[in-house]
């Protein structure tokens, strides 16, 4: 098969469409044939050689996909999969590739009313936000959910999530037409990080009160203004750290509203505890994309060997929803 290798990390030139050995299900696991992948984060810091898979993970970057099983593995046969069902998947490596193999607990049908192609990405937005902030943090109608990059994949699904349980949701992002988007999808509070304090406005919108719950991708740059934005009780979901990895915390400021600051990742995690999360976001999320209530947000696509364009389009910052690849 052809999939995209790191011979040297380095910028997106570095991704080179290579020939590579078909990869073998192994027990637990199915073969899927991919017909599309996406571009996350994650995806620009192996290409650099800071985020390496996980041990026995495939060495290909690519954390979803989207296709059809073409071979079930050893132990897979009482799982419910066929071969021929149409699918996506949550992954630890390999979606930029022609096959993939995936651990059964990491499979989800492809939603009603979503083609292939732009079910490859819903997985980790999917997982990522349903795993954070309502398994984790907790969010209850009536509360007030601050997103960070509202107008990013993960963003603009964090914003209807939390719209479909009745929560208010604030927002930032960089300009005017971007914030637009984030209106569009039900953002109530929108803040231009540009232009504006996030902290000062979001106090002005709720009456001081605060955010009970942030989903922050930033980090170290945000710590100390997420905390002093946080509600009395308020819970804090760092999954991203694109602003640094080091920051002052205070923790009397923590202590006086009875917080919590939580960080996770989805990719180095247990099988078990991914199989769990993938079969809440299905048990959860999917009847909502079914119903139209929740929707893929895709800003183009690309052909999959020429992920490198993708990755510099997702450097400059300028799309909002998913990057996705495709095989054709």
């Amino acid at each position: 098969m052809y999939a995209i290798t790191i011979p040297e990390p380095g910028g997106p030139e570095a991704l080179v469409w290579d020939e590579v050995p078909d990869p073998v299900p192994a027990e637990g696991e199915v073969l899927v044939d991919v017909v599309a992948s996406a571009v996350n984060r994650a995806d620009l810091l192996q290409r650099q050689g800071f985020y390496n898979p996980p041990p026995g993970a495939s060495p290909y970057p690519g954390l979803e996909c989207a296709g059809r099983v073409v071979a079930l593995g050893p132990g897979t046969e009482g799982s419910g999969w066929s071969v021929g069902d149409e699918v996506c998947a949550l992954l630890s490596g390999g979606g930029y590739a022609e096959k993939v193999a995936v651990p059964v607990g990491q499979l989800l049908p492809v939603p009603d009313g979503v083609d292939l192609v732009t079910a490859a990405g819903l997985p980790e937005v999917t997982c990522t936000v349903w795993s954070n902030v309502f398994m984790i943090a907790h969010l209850r109608p009536g509360e007030t959910l601050l997103a960070h990059g509202g107008a990013s994949g993960i963003g603009t699904m964090a914003i209807q999530l939390a719209k479909s349980v009745g929560a208010r949701v604030a927002v930032t992002a960089g300009g005017p037409e971007k914030l637009a988007r984030c209106a569009e999808l039900g953002a109530d509070i929108l803040i231009d990080y540009r232009e504006q304090d996030f902290v000062d406005e979001l106090k002005k919108a709720t009456d001081g009160a605060g955010a009970d719950v942030i989903l922050d991708i930033v980090g170290a740059k945000y710590l100390d203004r997420n905390v002093k934005a946080l509600a009395v009780n308020g819970r804090l979901a760092v999954i991203g750290m694109q602003g640094g990895v080091k920051g002052e915390l205070n923790l009397g400021a923590l202590l006086v509203k009875r917080a919590a600051i939580t960080a996770t990742s989805l990719r180095g995690r247990p099988l078990g505890e991914k199989a769990s999360i993938v079969a809440a976001v299905r048990e959860h999320v999917w009847p909502l994309i079914g119903a139209g209530q929740v929707r893929p947000i895709v800003d183009r696509t690309f052909p999959m060997s020429d992920a490198a364009q993708a990755h510099r389009a997702l450097e400059v910052g300028d799309h909002i929803g998913k990057i996705l690849l495709t095989r054709a």
